[in-house]
C-alpha cells in the first residue's frame, strides 16, 4: 500500500467549524496577552506596520501550504511533502524539528498553566497542576480526533471571545469616554510620545523577529488536512481567513491598547488586557483574563500534543522514524506517538524544578528557530512542487498560490532577514548558536536511521530468498 493511502486510514471528523477555530488558535498565543508589550517596546506604535508585513509573509506561507495540503491531503503535512518533494532528509529534518519544538513548547505551557492555576489556588504545588493538565490533554488526543476538535474549537472560542470584547471596550472608552468620566481619550497617543515610529526603522526592523515567533503555530491548519472530512472547502477558508484574523486579533486589539495608553507605559502596571476590563468597570477583571490566558497555554499544549503526534505517525510512513509510531488505536488515532511525546513531557513536569532556568532557555531557543525552518521548508517545497506538475496538473489546481514565484522569493527573502535580526537581539543570539549543533545531531541520527533501514531491507530480501 503506498503511503499516501496509508495515511488515509486517520479518521476524517474534523468538520469546518473544527479547523476555523484550530486555525485562529494557532495565530493567537498567550504572547498577545502578555508578551506584547516587549514588542511595542521595540518599535512603538510602528509596531502595527511590523504586525502587518508579518502578516503578509505568514499569509503567503499559508497559501504555499495550502496549495499542497488541498492537492495532497496527508496529515504530515510539510514533512511529507519536504520528503516527497525535496527528499528523504528533508522530511526527516522538518518532521523531527517540528516535533521537538511542540515537545519545547509544551514544556513551557505545563509550566505556565502551574503558574496561572496557582493564581487562585497557591497551595496547590505547580507539578501537581502541570501533570494534571498532561493526562487529561493526552487522554482526550488519545480518544479520537473529534474529542481533540471540540475541545480546542472551545479554547480557541474563548481566546476570540476575550480579544473581541476588549476590542469593542477599548473603542467604547476611545470613542465614547465610558470608563473615563465622558471624556473620550481618542487616538492620539499613537502620534504622540516621540512620534508613530518613536525608535525609527531599527525598532521596525528588530521587533520583526517577535512578531513572526507571535505567529508561530498557524501551520497547524496543514497538519489537520489529514484529518478534515472535507479538505478541499475547510483548508482554503481556513488560509484565506488568516488575513483578517491578523487584521482584527493583533492589529485592531494592539492598536486600541495603543491608543488607550502611551506605548512606552504599555506592560509597567500589568496585563493590558486587565487594565482595559478594569477601566470599563467589568467586576473580576483579572480572574476573567487569567481564566483565559490558563486556556490559551492548555490551547497551545493540545495543539502541539496533536501535531506532535499526527509528525510521528508520518515521519513512520516515510521510514524516517521508528515503525512502531505508524500503528493507529481502535480509535484511529496515533496513540503511540501521542504517549511517547507525553512521556516527554512528563520528564519536564519534574525536570522544569532541577533543570537551570538559562538550560531551559538554551533548549526554547532551538524551538524559535524550529518555526523559520518549518516556514522555509514549506516556501522551497512548494517551488518543487510546482515545478514537478505539468503546465495542464497546474491548471487544475483549485487553490493556487498567488503571484507565484515572486510571493514565495520575497517570503523567503524576509525569513533570512529575521535570522540576521536575530544576532542583534541578545536573548534570541544563543539560537544561532545552538540551531547549528541540533541540525548536526538531525543529520547524524539520518544517516544511521538509513543505515538501519538499508540493513533491514536487506535482511527481508535474503529471508524471501530462503
Amino acid at each position: 500500500m503506498g503511503k499516501r493511502n496509508e495515511a488515509e486510514k486517520l479518521e476524517r471528523s474534523l468538520d469546518n467549524r473544527h479547523i476555523q477555530l484550530i486555525a485562529l488558535g494557532g495565530a493567537i498565543g498567550v504572547g498577545l496577552f502578555y508578551g506584547s508589550s516587549s514588542t511595542i517596546q521595540m518599535a512603538g506604535p510602528a509596531v502595527l506596520l511590523s504586525y502587518l508585513i508579518g502578516g503578509f509573509v505568514i499569509f503567503t506561507i499559508m497559501r504555499a501550504l495550502g496549495e499542497m495540503a488541498v492537492e495532497e491531503p496527508v496529515s504530515g503535512s510539510f514533512s511529507a511533502y519536504a520528503n516527497r518533494y525535496l527528499g528523504p532528509f528533508a522530511g526527516y529534518l522538518t518532521g523531527w524539528t517540528y516535533w521537538f519544538m511542540w515537545v519545547v513548547v509544551g514544556m513551557a505551557e505545563l509550566t505556565v498553566a502551574g503558574v496561572y492555576v496557582n493564581y487562585w489556588f497557591p497551595h496547590i504545588p505547580q507539578w501537581v497542576t502541570a501533570l494534571v493538565s498532561l493526562i487529561v490533554i493526552t487522554l482526550i488526543n488519545i480518544f479520537n480526533v473529534k474529542a481533540f476538535g471540540e475541545f480546542e474549537f472551545w479554547f480557541a472560542m474563548i481566546k476570540v471571545v476575550a480579544i473581541i470584547a476588549m476590542i469593542i471596550f477599548g473603542l467604547i472608552i476611545i470613542l465614547f469616554g465610558i470608563g473615563n468620566d465622558g471624556d473620550p481619550i481618542g487616538f492620539t497617543n499613537l502620534w504622540l510620545n516621540g512620534g508613530f515610529v518613536p525608535n525609527g526603522m531599527i525598532g521596525i526592523l528588530l521587533s520583526f523577529v517577535l512578531v513572526m515567533f507571535s505567529f508561530g503555530g498557524v501551520e497547524l491548519v496543514g497538519i489537520t488536512a489529514g484529518e478534515a472530512r472535507n479538505p478541499k472547502k475547510s483548508i482554503p477558508a481556513a488560509v484565506n481567513s488568516i488575513v483578517w484574523r491578523i487584521l482584527i486579533f493583533y492589529i485592531a486589539a494592539l492598536g486600541v491598547m495603543m491608543s488607550l495608553y502611551p506605548w512606552n507605559e504599555i506592560g509597567t502596571e500589568g496585563s493590558p488586557f486587565v487594565l482595559i476590563f478594569d477601566k470599563i468597570g467589568i467586576p473580576g477583571a483579572a480572574h476573567i483574563i487569567n481564566f483565559v490566558v490558563l486556556t490559551a497555554a492548555l490551547s497551545a499544549f493540545n495543539s502541539g500534543l496533536y501535531s506532535s503526534g499526527r509528525m510521528l505517525f508520518n515521519l513512520a510512513l516515510q521510514s524516517n522514524g521508528p515503525k512502531y509510531f505508524a500503528k493507529l488505536n481502535r480509535y484511529r488515532t496515533p496513540r503511540r506517538g501521542i504517549v511517547f511525546s507525553s512521556s516527554f513531557l512528563l520528564v519536564a513536569v519534574f525536570l522544569n524544578y532541577i533543570v537551570p532556568e538559562k538550560v531551559f532557555l538554551y533548549i526554547s531557543s532551538i524551538a524559535t528557530v524550529a518555526v523559520i525552518t518549518s516556514w522555509t521548508i514549506i516556501l522551497i517545497t512548494q517551488l518543487k512542487f510546482r515545478k514537478a506538475k505539468t503546465s495542464d496538473e497546474i491548471s487544475r489546481l483549485s487553490f493556487k498560490m498567488p503571484f507565484y514565484p515572486i510571493s514565495s522569493y520575497f517570503a523567503l527573502a524576509f525569513l533570512a532577514l529575521v535570522i540576521v535580526l536575530m544576532a542583534f537581539i541578545e536573548e534570541m543570539r544563543v539560537a544561532l548558536l545552538v540551531a547549528p549543533i541540533w541540525f548536526i545531531i538531525l543529520y547524524i541520527g539520518y544517516q544511521l536511521n538509513k543505515t538501519k533501514e538499508k540493513n533491514r531491507l536487506e535482511e527481508e530480501q535474503v529471508g524471501s530468498l530462503k
